[in-house]
C-alpha cells in the first residue's frame, strides 16, 4: 500500500472556465487531457502530470447526481475560500492491502472506477469529514477479481 505522490486536488467552483484560465493564465498549468466523467470538469497539468481538477459546484441536474453518487454527496456549500477544496488524491499501489486494512480500521470508503478505466479509486471518509482518495491502476484490480461499486457513467445515469 505505498504512497508515491500526491495526485491532485478538487476544486468546486462557480465559473470552471474563468478558474482554469486564471490558473492557465496566471500560475503557469497548462489543460490537459480530462477522461469522461458525463459531468464538466477541466484536469490541469503540470508537464505530464495532471495536479489540479476544476468541477462546477453542482446544485441540481447530472452534475450533482455524479456528486452525490459518485463522490458519495458534497463535504461542503462552499463556492469560494479554502472550502472550494473537495478532496485531496494520492496515487499508490497495493490494493488489495488497502482495502483489507481500511476495513480492518472500519473506516468507510467508496469503491469506484473511472469511465477510461484506468483509474480503480477508493473515496475515504476521514476526520472532520475530510474526503480522501486513493488512486490505483485498474489492471491491479483487474488481476485481484476486485470489482468497484460503481463507476462515473452509472452515477449519472437515470
Amino acid at each position: 500500500m505505498p504512497l508515491s505522490h500526491i495526485e491532485h486536488l478538487l476544486l468546486l467552483v462557480d465559473d470552471v472556465d474563468a478558474t482554469a484560465g486564471w490558473f492557465v493564465d496566471n500560475i503557469g498549468l497548462e489543460r490537459g487531457h480530462t477522461p469522461d466523467f458525463k459531468v464538466p470538469v477541466i484536469w490541469l497539468y503540470i508537464g505530464e502530470r495532471d495536479v489540479l481538477h476544476i468541477a462546477h459546484m453542482p446544485n441540481e441536474g447530472k452534475e450533482k447526481q455524479f456528486q452525490d453518487r459518485y463522490l458519495g454527496g458534497r463535504l461542503s456549500e462552499e463556492t469560494s475560500g479554502t472550502g472550494i477544496i473537495d478532496h485531496v488524491a494520492f496515487r499508490c499501489t497495493g490494493l488489495p492491502e488497502m482495502i483489507a486494512r481500511l476495513e480492518s480500521q472500519g473506516a468507510e470508503f467508496l469503491q469506484r472506477q473511472a469511465n477510461d478505466g484506468d483509474l480503480y479509486q477508493l473515496f475515504i471518509t476521514g476526520p472532520d469529514g475530510m474526503r480522501v482518495e486513493l488512486n490505483f491502476d485498474a489492471a491491479e484490480a483487474e488481476a485481484h477479481g476486485i470489482k468497484p461499486d460503481m463507476t462515473a457513467a452509472e452515477a449519472v445515469a437515470s
